[in-house]
């Protein structure tokens, strides 16, 4: 099913088979995306959001000269523009990173969903709020924590974010952005990042080579991130269960 990782192992809105069956009954169609393509223009009047199934996206806002900010990060199984249902325009692009599949979900047939569906609208209405509670601690990175905090904190959140969707061993992930994206998320230079990630890799706390994350040390790249997975509400009891059967 195309909606397997959608709010998988979230605290208080797992989707029971049944509202996956309606939700995939949403799909209109599949897509599959070259990397570095923008998919949605900021203005741009839209009638459809996007649950992405496979691959990297993002969010970002260019400045005057042309220089790329990257407000969001998105993974697989996350409803990468679930807010345009409501709102209809994006005050941002979305691109991908690397090549990835979408599925497209027509937003009269989530008129449909939302009217027939009260508890599964709920928790579609869960998902945006998630999306903010990330926002909020992508605010907190930048304002608050140094080159290494940031990098740690962004590695942290996203090795969380990919195990709880089954893509990650706990220590080690497929992460397939350059340094250039990584400087555009964490709001560095390429030789800065360059350096903080040569220095925590000497240190043996991470090593992030050809699109592959290796967490060395991961309570000392908790501590430098200060990173809390609480803001994700993980449902941890659920997602161990889940590794227990698959490892049976």
């Amino acid at each position: 099913m195309y909606t397997d990782r959608f709010l998988r192992h979230r605290k208080g809105a797992p989707l029971n088979t049944d509202e996956r069956a309606a939700l995939e009954a949403c799909v209109s169609e599949v897509r599959t995306l070259e990397p570095r393509q923008t998919i949605v223009r900021a203005g741009e009047t839209l009638s459809h959001s996007t649950l992405l199934i496979d691959g990297f996206l993002c969010r970002y806002l260019d400045d005057r000269q042309g220089l790329r900010q990257l407000v969001a990060l998105h993974v697989p199984g996350d409803f990468v523009d679930l807010h345009a249902y409501p709102l209809k325009t994006l005050d941002h692009d979305v691109a991908t990173l690397t090549a990835a599949t979408v599925a497209i979900v027509p937003h009269d047939r989530l008129d449909v969903l939302v009217e027939e569906r009260p508890v599964l609208a709920k928790k579609l209405w869960y998902a945006t709020l998630l999306d903010a509670a990330i926002h909020r601690a992508w605010l907190f990175r930048l304002g608050r924590l140094d080159a290494g905090g940031r990098i740690a904190h962004f590695l942290c959140e996203t090795e969380a974010r990919l195990r709880a969707v089954g893509l990650s061993d706990g220590g080690r992930f497929a992460l397939g952005i350059t340094q250039t994206d990584l400087s555009e998320i964490c709001g560095l230079t390429s030789i800065h990042i360059n350096r903080v990630l040569r220095g925590m890799r000497e240190e043996g706390i991470v090593s992030f080579r050809s699109s592959l994350v290796e967490i060395h040390d991961p309570e000392r790249l908790r501590r430098r991130g200060q990173f809390d997975p609480a803001y994700l509400y993980i449902d941890e009891a659920a997602l161990a269960a889940t590794n227990a059967t698959i490892a049976s």
